[in-house]
């Protein structure tokens, strides 16, 4: 969320807002528009992977404008370095000035020479030689490639020589490849005074300054950045080269006075990990995976690492992977949750709690049940989002004119079809959920005897109330939209999100009362209290909690993989400008990648998923372009340009697992484009010749969920690492409790900890710290190793120049 914008110096004072995440300048992701605020509440959240090296996570918050440019309000940049200081907790941010000289990104390659030179009547003078090479990731100006230029200038206290390399078309990786001279000293018989004389020792004061630029044509150039080196670099070296990160300009983002803009609200979660080859995760992996036959379960590796992480959240996501990767999260979800419903006395709290069991199911419901969520309710999801019927019920609420009875009836049309959608479902549901709601609903039972409702509320607080209704109300977290809905449709969205999940919850419907504080909305529930309502609930319950096998519901749907926006180039019929690239939406299911015109339109161009041969990255020099890649099948390769980087490396990736048993697949490739009769890569001329290349590895083909196990099992070692103090606290907990045993007097540090059973749970600890320390050698190793390589000024780590 914002607070306390710049409001408008008009009488209106309020701004539609919407802020952006960047990786540098390239921005990957936005969020839907609040209109009519000084302080937007977005309350979103974006899970994505950096696919390329950078300088500054950065949020820009934008004023939307419907006839000119949005607005830029104000701006937090994080330097990629001090992301972990923020990671995990929410933090208000001040919004800083966006100012176009403090916009920068990329480097500069650069070598310096200072050569000695005999004049004509034989007396020496220093001459000094600049080679500007290249620059590498330099922005996207209004999404599109600059064209860049670059100035050269030897500064000092009474000079000021500039000279300018040509520019180049449309790239952020320019090859300039160009050298300039200066004289640095005069010869010492030069006598006559001049603003260019320098004395030698004045060497100390002169520095290079290369300035960056893209040519405006018509319009004024944009700067892209500086960097300035001492001449006296060279003073123990003849020669320098190196690679330098762009800074801003001196007065970049240091107005006189800056007004207060306002603050942003950030909960950022940021990991990096190194992972190491398979081999040394199988002590660990071995003992993670033991976790559901441990008697007790909170002995287990599993469940203390939920105990010790300081956010559950952290530690449910890779757990669950890996569990589920190895059939593994039907028992240790089970055992969890039994022991979540020992300390449950109510049965109408069931599993309401943010537990481990909770937390875990809702993150497998999530990986397993995107399908399912596709097949159910998209249709109808669509429909409600490109229809503008009036659904507002609140009489506070509603619009001049609007009739509250139609807008009840409009309403009363979506739940019911959602609901009829929902309850007829059943078969798509996927087994690992049905086999632990089967597991849910025996526990229950067991739990409360007396309770006839209770086996059907422990499903539905999960189907409905942390399932079904989540993805009404949030579509495109679920990726069941593309875009966010606007604010009436949110509206709308949200009244059937109560609705069916007051519906869903087996309480409200067995009792016959509605749990809402609203009158408006149990006046309008009273339509679905009807027998037939509960009928079809608990028959649905019922089918996927049963153990009995359902037929596949992969055979006669393909399922729905990913669809966006994108750039093509057209298949060969235009050579000539702009027209070769036209802008698709592209969908990409289990059996065919095709493009439309436009989303719902007819599909122009397909191909069947079982043709794709490569998916590998499109170098940029093929068409000066970022973030391109191609899709090498039996016709001509489709090269396709993604908004982003983020976006780009999400399609490779899901193309590459679509296709990865594909027969005939590829083993090398072009990175480059065929162009005017030869390859740009290897300057073939046949289109037929073989890769120059080797193809980027596929995952193996026996993984069935897209999960990489030495991944989490990283993720999990990093966790236990982190966290070491309080294991070694839980750790001194069950020497404590083995010595005195009998209730506590006094709650102590181990309160906090579940444990059970203090002898297994000691031997446990003792195992992980064990393996901990195992794995911690080649991590030591990797990090001297990755210190001691990348020489500070290469192109890996580049050299930082004064910051302003």
């Amino acid at each position: 969320e914002a607070k306390n914008l710049l409001p408008y110096l008009g009488p209106n004072k309020m701004r539609d807002c919407f802020c952006t995440i960047n990786l540098d300048q390239e921005e990957v992701y936005r969020t839907q528009v609040v209109e009519k605020s000084l302080s937007p509440f977005f309350s979103e959240e974006f899970y994505f992977e950096i696919p390329r090296t950078f300088q500054y996570l950065s949020f820009y918050v934008y004023d939307k404008n419907v006839l000119q440019r949005d607005l830029r309000i104000g701006k937090v940049a994080i330097k990629k370095e001090d992301l972990c200081n923020h990671s995990g907790k929410e933090t208000w941010f001040s919004l800083q000035p966006v100012d176009s000289n403090s916009e920068v990104q990329g480097k500069v390659h650069l070598e310096l020479k200072l050569n000695e030179l005999i004049t004509e009547n034989g007396t020496v003078c220093q001459q000094l030689v600049v080679h500007i090479k290249a620059c590498h990731g330099l922005p996207l100006i209004n999404g599109q490639s600059c064209d860049p230029y670059a100035t050269v200038s030897l500064v000092g206290p009474s000079r000021n020589d500039q000279k300018k390399t040509k520019v180049k078309k449309k790239t952020s990786n320019p090859q300039f490849n160009e050298i300039f001279y200066f004289e640095v000293t005069r010869s010492s018989s030069y006598t006559r005074k001049s603003q260019f004389q320098v004395e030698e020792e004045d060497i100390e004061k002169l520095e290079i300054r290369i300035d960056l630029w893209n040519n405006g044509n018509l319009v004024q150039d944009v700067f892209l950045g500086e960097i300035k080196v001492p001449v006296n670099v060279l003073r123990n070296d003849s020669s320098h080269q190196a690679w330098y990160l762009l800074q801003p300009r001196d007065n970049g983002n240091k107005s006189s006075k800056t007004d207060d803009l306002g603050s942003l609200r950030l909960n950022i979660c940021y990991t990096e990990d190194y992972v190491l080859p398979s081999e040394y995760y199988g002590s660990l992996k071995t003992l993670l995976l033991k976790s559901p036959d441990i008697q007790p379960i909170s002995s287990s590796a599993a469940y203390i690492l939920g105990e010790i992480c300081r956010d559950k959240n952290d530690a449910v996501l890779p757990l669950v992977r890996l569990l589920l990767h190895h059939d593994k999260l039907v028992p240790f979800v089970t055992a969890v949750a039994e022991l979540d419903l020992k300390d449950t006395q109510d049965a109408n709290t069931i599993f309401r709690g943010n537990s481990l069991a909770t937390r875990c199911l809702d993150e497998m419901m999530k990986i397993v049940g995107g399908h399912y969520l596709k097949v159910t309710l998209k249709s109808i999801l669509d429909e409600i989002c490109e229809s503008s019927k009036s659904c507002e019920i609140d009489p506070i609420r509603l619009k001049e004119g609007d009739n509250v009875e139609n807008n009840k009836e409009n309403l009363r049309y979506y739940v019911d079809k959602l609901f009829s959608t929902i309850v007829k479902s059943s078969m798509s549901c996927p087994t690992v959920m049905c086999d632990i709601f089967y597991s849910l609903r025996q526990m229950a039972t067991q739990r409360f005897p007396n309770d006839p409702h209770v086996q059907y509320s422990a499903v539905s607080s999960f189907v409905f109330l942390r399932f079904f209704a989540v993805a009404v109300v949030s579509p495109h977290t679920f990726h069941l939209r593309p875009h966010h809905p606007d604010a009436q449709t949110i509206r709308t969205l949200t009244l059937i999100s109560k609705t069916i999940q007051t519906l869903g919850s087996w309480g409200s419907l067995s009792k016959s009362k509605s749990s809402f504080k609203e009158t408006f909305m149990c006046e309008f529930f009273k339509m679905f209290q009807e027998e037939g309502y509960i009928t079809a609930v608990k028959k649905f319950l019922d089918e996927i909690s049963s153990t009995e096998t359902k037929e596949s519901s992969g055979t006669s749907e393909p399922v729905h993989l990913k669809e966006g926006e994108m750039y093509k180039r057209a298949q060969g019929r235009t050579r000539i400008g702009k027209k070769n690239f036209k802008k698709r939406w592209f969908c990409l299911t289990s059996r065919e990648l095709t493009y439309h015109k436009q989303p719902g339109k007819d599909a122009i161009y397909t191909i069947p998923v079982k043709n794709i041969l490569a998916v590998e990255k499109l170098e940029e020099s093929s068409f000066n372009k970022k973030n391109m890649f191609q899709v090498i099948h039996t016709e001509k390769p489709l090269y396709v340009q993604a908004n982003n980087c983020v976006e780009a490396n999400e399609w490779i990736d899901v193309l590459c697992r679509v296709s990865r048993c594909n027969q005939n697949r590829l083993s090398s490739f072009h990175p480059s484009a065929y162009l005017n009769g030869n390859w740009l890569c290897c300057q073939e001329t046949s289109e037929n010749t073989p890769g120059c290349k080797p193809c980027t590895a596929g995952v193996p083909a026996d993984i069935q969920i897209d999960i990489d196990e030495d991944r989490e099992t990283e993720r999990i070692y990093s966790l236990f690492t982190l966290s070491l103090p309080k294991l070694q606290k839980m750790e001194e907990a069950c020497g404590t409790i083995a010595v005195y045993q009998g209730p506590q007097k006094e709650p102590d540090d181990y309160s906090n900890f579940v444990i059970e059973d203090s002898v297994t749970t000691f031997k446990t600890i003792q195992q992980i710290k064990s393996v901990i320390e195992k794995l911690d050698e080649p991590h030591e190793k990797y990090r001297k190793k990755r210190s001691s390589n990348a020489k500070y000024g290469s192109k890996e780590n580049p050299i930082v120049g004064k910051t302003s």
